[in-house]
This record gives structure tokens, sequence and C-alpha cells, in this order.
């Protein structure tokens, strides 16, 4: 079941257990509750802490982690394996004691809760964003006895996703009604369920020298850079590592490889958690202001101020703006097709967007669905040249340009594609169960308007030093006016934002000194 690097790397986790463990497995003779046994069966073979019980859960195959004596409501049912296994190996060690590396406020939310609640998260094992709501979910369940979470795997429980409607992952259920899909933090679920944040705990924070707004490769670089600079540096993100978390994989940062998005953010984070950076996620930015100091107000009401501010809210993507998107919106419109491409597996799809974005999802959906129409707008793909031949050469993809669609069509959910010809005026109409649109992103901007200068795309307009027009306020990153997005371009640019708000209060500083001594 597990091959030799990975029960090397399993047997140093287990040996952090700090507590006796019972895992309690429900199987069948069915294929996967053998490997799931097997599964179980090698953990408690590989710690002493480890015992397995066979008895009848809610769903099989499936197994719960336990203290001995008690339940704590984490359940897995299908392998916890792929980018789950590091849910499982969480579970194990939270469940036996280990504390989880959450905020005491945040703990504090989690057991307020009274009310009983019954989460099921579903996911695929190759979705890159279900092991975080999986593992917030596990989270909350170990910390208040009110909340238990299964995660359910769809390939394992194909019944219950056609029964429950299921077309995109992660899907969360809570007392069996949709709770949400997609990426979701812990402060996110909290919100989601009410137990919001009243902003009290940013009450009594001091001034920041740099405070930086978002938290992916721009924001991180800005915050290492000014940390090292020796200065009071802190971050406040809606998402820490933004939209890199949607991105799988990554094959052009110089000196990496390879490497996956999930995977590049927790470096981010890690690194960022290596100098004296305070870190706030799950807060959006609402205002922006210049007094005394540049203040940033929260959506909560709290209010952070800095000498300096470094905005790098990233980029989110775009929609295609036509009637049937948000209709069917993980009803068989999606954006992830890493995420969501499984749950398609067998069936006719389209991809909308003919650049590198579209033309990777198109050569990628190709080894899972039965086919693939590419419908680019313009009368070329604007892909690189070696993927526009990759996707020409698969037998299962049709590409389809000067194509505008009009229309997602569907009842309860995605059964086609309306477009017109933009060259003979004609309408067509193409069957499909679902439709992937990758056109490209739009900049987090919206609450900065008439506080700093913008292109009529809403991209911050900097200087080389990365400054903005408002005096203190820098920009870097995709949310910017730079000409290129891509992940190598933000890190530089957060540098360049760091070391000109350095300078500026350098500046700032000895000005200060001449007026006294005038």
């Amino acid at each position: 079941m597990l091959d030799n690097q990975i029960k090397a790397q399993l047997q140093q986790y287990l040996t952090m257990l700090e507590g006796d463990l019972v895992l309690k497995v429900s199987v069948g003779e069915d294929k996967t509750s053998k490997e799931m046994l097997e599964l179980v069966t090698e953990l408690e073979k590989m710690s002493p802490r480890i015992t397995m019980e066979q008895t009848q859960l809610e769903r099989t195959p499936s197994f719960s982690v336990n203290k001995v004596g008690e339940d704590s409501g984490v359940v897995f049912a299908g392998l916890p394996l792929g980018h789950e296994f590091t849910s499982l190996v969480l579970a194990l060690l939270q469940v036996s004691g280990r504390a989880p590396k959450v905020d005491d406020a945040v703990i504090k939310r989690i057991k307020a809760i009274k009310q009983p609640m019954k989460f099921e998260t579903y996911v695929s094992l190759t979705c890159h964003n279900c092991p975080d709501v999986v593992q917030a979910l596990n989270i909350m369940a170990v910390l208040n006895p009110n909340i238990s979470n299964t995660m359910v795997e769809g390939g394992a429980f194909q019944d219950e996703i056609k029964e429950r409607d299921i077309m995109a992952v992660p899907t969360v259920f809570l007392n069996g009604e949709n709770f949400g899909g997609g990426r979701m933090e812990l402060e996110d679920i909290l919100t989601k369920l009410g137990e919001v944040s009243d902003g009290s705990e940013f009450a009594d924070i001091e001034p920041y020298d740099v405070l930086v707004v978002g938290g992916g490769p721009a924001g991180s670089a800005a915050a290492i850079y000014s940390a090292r600079k020796g200065i009071r540096t802190g971050i406040v993100a809606e998402r820490f590592g933004g939209q890199v978390n949607d991105t799988l994989s990554i094959e052009n940062i110089v000196g990496i490889k390879a490497t996956e998005g999930p995977a590049f953010v927790s470096s981010l984070e890690a690194h960022v958690l290596d100098y004296d950076i305070d870190v706030m996620k799950s807060q959006r930015a609402t205002k922006i202001e210049k007094k005394d100091f540049v203040e940033v107000t929260l959506e909560n009401g709290a209010v952070l101020k800095g000498k300096t501010v470094i905005l790098s809210t990233g980029a989110r993507y775009r929609q295609l703006g036509v009637p049937g998107e948000q209709e069917f919106k993980n009803k068989g419109v999606a954006y992830c097709p890493h995420c969501d491409g499984p749950i398609f597996k067998g069936k006719d799809v389209a991809v909308i967007g003919g650049g590198n974005s579209g033309v990777e999802a198109a050569i990628d959906l190709a080894g899972v669905v039965k086919h693939v129409t590419l419908i680019q707008r313009s009368g070329e793909l604007k892909a690189d040249k070696v993927l526009q031949e990759r996707v020409r050469s698969l037998k299962n993809v049709t590409v389809i340009t000067n194509a505008l669609t009009q229309e997602i069509t569907g009842d309860t959910k995605v059964n086609g594609l309306t477009y017109v010809d933009r060259v003979t005026g004609e309408e067509k109409h193409i069957a499909l169960e679902g439709v992937f649109i990758q056109i490209g992103l739009l900049p987090n901007t919206e609450f900065l308007h008439g506080a700093v200068n913008m292109t009529e795309h809403g991209e911050i307009i900097v200087d080389k030093h990365g400054a903005t027009n408002l005096p203190g306020v820098f920009a870097a990153g995709d949310c910017t006016d730079t000409a290129y997005k891509q992940i190598v371009i933000s890190m530089g640019s957060g540098a360049t934002a760091a070391l000109g708000a350095f300078d500026y209060m350098i500046r700032n500083t000895i000005e200060q000194r001449e007026m006294v001594n005038a």
C-alpha cells in the first residue's frame, strides 16, 4: 500500500504521537475496502500507540481516528491517499493530542460553537484545494466534541456523488445540507458559520513600519525583504498564497525545476514565518487612507496602521459574463481543471480560453474526460507554441477558433454551450456536461478606486520603485500595471516595493530631523 520512502517519512511522524489511538475500520469485500484494511494494518504495525478495531460505521469502506475511549468525529470514507495523505497524518497527530497550529482567538471561536455540526467533505485525490478544507474541519472536530467531519472520496462513493448532484470538489455538506464548495480556510468556515471575528484582536496593534496587504508571492517577498531590514512588518491577507493555491504544475520558477501551487505556497508561508512577521489571515481589506499613518480598514471594522503599506492583493479568475455562467457554477461550470476534472471522467467538456492556462487545461482534461472542445475567441491560439503542438496532437481534443461564446445552457446542470462563428455569423450549439473557463485574471483592487491611480483595467500604477501616487503606499504583483503576470516577476516586484518602502522611511526620517534642527 505504502512505498518504502513514504513509510520512512510516516514512521518519523508517528514518533510524534502524544497519546494512544484506535482506528475503527468499517470494510467489506470490495477492492477499496481491502486496500483500506491494508493501510490501517500497516499503520498499526508502525506504531505501538495505534490499534485497529473492526466495526460498522455509517459508510463502508471508512475508518475513524479516535483517542482510546473517545470519539473524535474524524472519519475518512475512502482512501486518504494522494493529496489527502497529509490530512491523514495531521489527523493522527492532532487526535493523539498534538496541538494544531491555530491562533488562540480562532480556537476560542471554535470552542464557542454549541450546536451539533456534522460535516461531510467530498473530495477527489487529485484536488489540491480539498486537503485545506478537510484539515480545517478536522481541526474543528478535534477541538469541539459537537463537531464531526467525514472526508468522502468521490471515486469510492459514486452513488452519493450522483445522488447529491456534486459536480465540483471540494463540496461540503453540513447536517445534510449543501454548505459550500471551493477552497476554504479555517477562518473562512467560521465566518460562513456566523462565528465572525469582531476585530477586537487587532485593537491594540501598534503601527507597523511596513504593512503588506496580500499574501501571495509578491506579498511574501515584500514581507521577507522588509523583515530582513529589521523593521516591524505585518501581513494581512484574505487568502495566503492567493491564486497560486489554484495552480497545479509550476515549472518556470528559476532554481526550482518543478513544483505544485499548494506546495509552493507552503514553502512561502514557512519562509515568512521564519521571520518576526505578524501574519493575519482570512482578513479582507475594504479601505485605505493616508492620515498620520497609512490606515487600512478591514471588513470587520478593525483598522491597521503602517508608516508604509505595500498593496499586493493579486488577481482572481476572470468571469466570462454570459448567461448560464453563474446559474451553473459548480453545476458543470468550473474554473479549476485539476480539482474538478475527475468529476467529468468519461464526459464531454469544453475549455474556454486559448492562452497557456486554457491550452494546459485542455491537455490535462484530455487524459480524463471523453472529449474536450477548446474554444478561442480570436482567430488563433495565444499559448506557447509547444503547448499548441501538444494540444493539436491529441485525438480527443477539437480546437475551435473565432468562436464567441453566447450562453452556457442547462436545466439543473450544464448540458451545452452556444457560440457564434465570428467569420460566418452562424450560431452553433455543442452538447456538453462541463465548461471550464480559463480566460485570464482580474486585479483585486475594487476597494482602492479613488485612493490610488489605476489603469482602465483596475491595475495599480506604480513607478520603478513600486511606489503609487499616494505617499507611503507601494504596490507589487498581479494587481499592478506590470506588463507580465508571472510568479517570479511578482516576487521580484515585491522585493522592489519593500526596498522602495524602506528608502521612503529613511528619507522621511532624515527630512524630519532636518526640520527639527532647522
